[in-house]
């Protein structure tokens, strides 16, 4: 017993070792098949619902198959056109531009002129607010375009400002017209008289060099008191205001003039 019972014991303790470490070996490779089974599985279902997606994308007539044309061609698909409405979420976008005391009048003088192109070409829903002194705008079922709605602000901000209805109209009609604003003060730093004199130079006697330079550079100039605002195209705008800085800074009308013909010449020559 003492020769053999130590070596008896010490086998028997190899023989459980050996015995868990095929267990644990068995176990370890039925969970990777187990796995791998899985993960096959996920791939599969991943894979057939991709080609379920793809079938129904071909549209609801197609059947679950792609839809083509005479040569074999796959046909994309067609989508209509989103009115301002579903583009919104089902939500009316709203616009309020407000009305300065000096131009009530002209606006209910000229209100059928405004009301007109803003309800029965852009579709919009338009009033006049009495309270809140302005003039609010609202999208609706019928209303096709986005932009319509920041189109029709924009023509009123123009009126407001004191433009022609038949020239702030051409701002729904035409896409490159943008309005440009800024001060006397701001080109150069004039007070009392010599800011008068300046918007005299300005105007022009009965408005000739306002008109002057509104024909050569195909522009619409509105002078009002110290501010100046300009309509037209970007490259034209440029012009009219280059010319009237000039003549707030003091450049001799003469010289003006002849600067205009030649610039307007080079912009009737451009396409």
């Amino acid at each position: 017993y003492c020769v053999h019972g130590p070596l008896a014991a010490q086998q028997g303790r190899a023989r459980r070792h050996s015995m868990k470490a095929q267990v644990v070996e068995v176990s370890a490779s039925a969970i990777e098949n187990e796995a791998a089974k899985a993960s096959a599985a996920v791939r599969q279902n991943d894979e057939n619902e991709t080609i379920e997606d793809m079938d129904d994308e071909d549209g609801p007539g197609a059947g679950g198959k792609r839809q083509r044309g005479a040569g074999g061609s796959v046909v994309p698909p067609s989508f209509g056109p989103v009115s301002a409405l579903e583009a919104f979420g089902g939500k009316s976008e709203f616009r309020r531009v407000p009305v300065p005391p000096n131009r009530y009048s002209p606006l209910r003088k000229d209100w059928m002129s405004i009301y007109t192109p803003i309800v029965e070409q852009l579709k919009l829903d338009v009033r006049m607010n009495p309270r809140k002194r302005c003039v609010e705008l609202k999208t609706n079922e019928h209303t096709q375009d986005i932009d319509v709605l920041q189109k029709a602000a924009d023509f009123l901000r123009a009126y407001m400002l004191g433009f022609a209805v038949t020239d702030a109209v051409a701002l729904l009609r035409v896409e490159d017209l943008f309005v440009d604003s800024f001060m006397v003060t701001d080109v150069k730093i004039l007070k009392g008289d010599h800011l008068s004199r300046a918007i005299g130079r300005l105007a022009g006697k009965d408005g000739k060099c306002k008109f002057a330079i509104e024909n050569a550079t195909r522009t619409r100039i509105i002078i009002a008191d110290s501010r100046v605002h300009i309509l037209g195209s970007f490259s034209r705008i440029k012009v009219a205001r280059d010319a009237i800085c000039a003549l707030i800074l003091g450049s001799p009308i003469s010289k003006v003039y002849s600067n205009l013909r030649s610039t307007a010449g080079r912009l009737s020559q451009k396409i």
